[in-house]
């Protein structure tokens, strides 16, 4: 049993150390990798146009949970953030406290990274989706954050 399992651990190191001469086909994590630049600096993203219907749309949207006036407003309650406007999603909550929308570094806006494919700490936003945010939708919440997270 032993001498199957020294084998078995002998051939992952051989496969390991043999993998380590491919280069990988994967990148930095992906804090690493987001760019607080604007991706199109000729767009202007307006929160009242752009950012609030996408946090206050039904599906893959933030309101259900983070608006205090929806019926079950768990978000609010576990939180303490509040995304039902501008001024209350810049309070942040308990434990973004205003790190959640940083103006000009999406990067380090918890807002925008927890709506990201895989967010660098808990859960994907909103925890139940599917839907998540498109590509689309996701550029202009980095965007809008890139732009400064202007009241417009």
């Amino acid at each position: 049993m032993r001498r199957r399992i020294a084998q078995a651990a002998l051939v992952l190191l051989v496969a390991g150390l043999g993998a380590c001469d491919l280069e990988p086909d994967v990148g930095p994590p992906t804090q690493y990798r987001c760019i607080d630049e604007d991706s199109d600096p000729s767009a202007t993203v307006s929160w009242s146009r752009d950012i609030a219907p996408l946090l206050r749309r039904a599906q893959g949207g933030c309101a259900r949970c983070h608006d205090p006036a929806s019926s079950n407003p768990i978000g609010v309650q576990l939180s303490g953030l509040d995304l039902s406007s501008l001024r209350a999603t810049r309070e942040g909550g308990a434990r973004s406290g205003t790190n959640i929308v940083v103006p000009g570094a999406p990067c380090q806006s918890v807002l925008y990274l927890k709506v990201l494919t895989g967010p660098p700490f808990g859960g994907r936003m909103p925890l139940d989706g599917p839907p998540f945010l498109s590509t689309t939708e996701l550029d202009l919440v980095h965007d809008w954050i890139a732009e400064g997270a202007h009241d417009n």
